[in-house]
């Protein structure tokens, strides 16, 4: 296993990216710790403490949302234009075009992505600086109109960051800055636990079950983020001039058990912080009640997330998933599911797989995203943030980027080190 890993850094190309990527990944670290400009810090730290709303988007910023730097909004405006226009890809006939294009479709679509980028960071900056008005130092106008500028840079260049690392290191650039974000809250969250003993609010065993726990979350997230159902696929044989030309084959096409990934949670979460954030700044009574039984970990709000995990995994994979293209190039490359005839015999079938599979999916999601609200409850462990949304991303990014290392390294006549 030690002389297969070795075996990455006896490869100059990939020893390069690998040190690229961790350069970038320190200059991001770098860019969490400088200030917006005309920002008082103290008060940033007073409204974090006051609850967790925005921990969500600190996590993913890796701290970067509570000091209130540079790179505040992490890259969550890419993320959010990016998923819009997978969405808009469905009933735009010009993006549908393009998704069909190839390389060419897809430059064209990444230039649109890096528009609405711009347009949504800023948007998002706007109403941030606003809504944290009290934090600023003079709040007229012209400084938050600075400060959402520089909130926009800072998302933008962590954009490009990210596309330099796709480009020049390994893994997905910005699926590797939120990975880098979340791990560099680990030894905050281990500090807070190590307090809270010292403290003598919890004991050494709630702080054993807490680790048995979060180990059996990861083992089992691995588990499901690498399981699939595979449906068999038979090409049928090919004749040349009335003789055999080519020999019929078998496949088989991969359903993943979570097919819509952490998608779904993210779209839950948004629709559930709306109300709560729109009740922290608009005064009226009625709204500020109706937000509090939608307070995280409340009856209501867990049975609605829940719900929603389960329609947004649906929805989304129904979009992202096009069964009756994948029956057309099955019928037209001869391929069919043995015991069914090509066309919309397979198409039903296939649909039928799918929304079985993402059934279990979905109910996956679902457990994932109210577990952790059953761990501080059974390990007593408050202010420290173990949630699904973070596994799940921490997870997937680690086990894509090793499969593209992994398959550098066979590439080059090593043996591998993922069994």
């Amino acid at each position: 296993m030690l002389d297969a890993l070795g075996n990455i850094f006896r490869i100059p190309e990939l020893r390069q990216k690998i040190v690229f990527t961790l350069i970038m990944f320190a200059v991001f670290r770098m860019g969490t710790h400088i200030p917006v400009p005309g920002v008082d810090p103290t008060a940033i730290e007073q409204l974090f403490a006051q609850g967790t709303l925005f921990g969500l988007l600190d996590l993913f910023s890796g701290g970067a949302f509570s000091k209130f730097s540079v790179f505040a909004m992490s890259i969550t405006p890419y993320i959010n234009a990016a998923i819009i226009i997978q969405l808009l890809n469905v009933v735009v006939p010009t993006l549908e075009q393009w998704s069909k294009e190839g390389a060419e479709g897809h430059k064209k679509t990444t230039k649109v992505t890096r528009y609405l980028t711009v347009a949504l960071a800023f948007f998002q900056a706007i109403g941030m600086s606003i809504g944290l008005k009290s934090a600023i130092l003079n709040p007229n106008p012209m400084n938050i109109l600075i400060i959402a500028i520089t909130l926009t840079a800072g998302t933008v260049f962590l954009m490009w960051l990210g596309e330099q690392i796709t480009a020049n290191g390994v893994g997905n650039g910005i699926s590797l800055i939120i990975f880098a974000g979340i791990v560099a809250a680990l030894p905050k969250n281990i500090g807070t636990i190590y307090a809270y003993v010292k403290a003598g609010t919890i004991s050494y065993f709630s702080v054993f079950m807490f680790g048995v726990i979060a180990l059996a979350m990861i083992v089992f997230v691995i588990h499901i983020e690498t399981g699939f159902r595979r449906v068999p696929i038979t090409y049928a044989k090919r004749l040349v001039g009335g003789r055999v030309g080519t020999s019929g084959h078998s496949s088989h096409i991969p359903f993943k058990v979570n097919q819509a990934g952490v998608i779904p949670i993210i779209f839950a979460s948004s629709v559930l912080m709306f109300p709560i954030t729109v009740a922290q700044f608009i005064d009226v009574p009625w709204i500020k009640t109706a937000a509090t039984y939608l307070e995280w970990g409340k009856p209501l709000q867990t049975t609605l997330y829940v719900l929603m995990i389960i329609f947004f995994t649906y929805f989304y994979t129904s979009v992202t998933v096009k069964i009756p293209d994948m029956a057309d190039n099955l019928k037209k490359y001869g391929g069919f599911v043995p015991g069914l005839r090509p066309g919309q015999a397979t198409a039903d079938y296939l649909d039928y797989v799918l929304t079985r599979i993402t059934l279990a999916g979905a109910f996956f999601l679902a457990f994932i995203a109210v577990l952790p609200n059953m761990v501080a409850g059974a390990t007593n462990i408050q202010g420290v943030y173990f949630g699904g949304t973070a596994l799940l991303i921490v997870v997937g990014v680690a086990l894509q980027t090793m499969k593209q290392i992994e398959s550098m390294v066979v590439m080059r006549h090593y043996e591998g080190f993922m069994k």
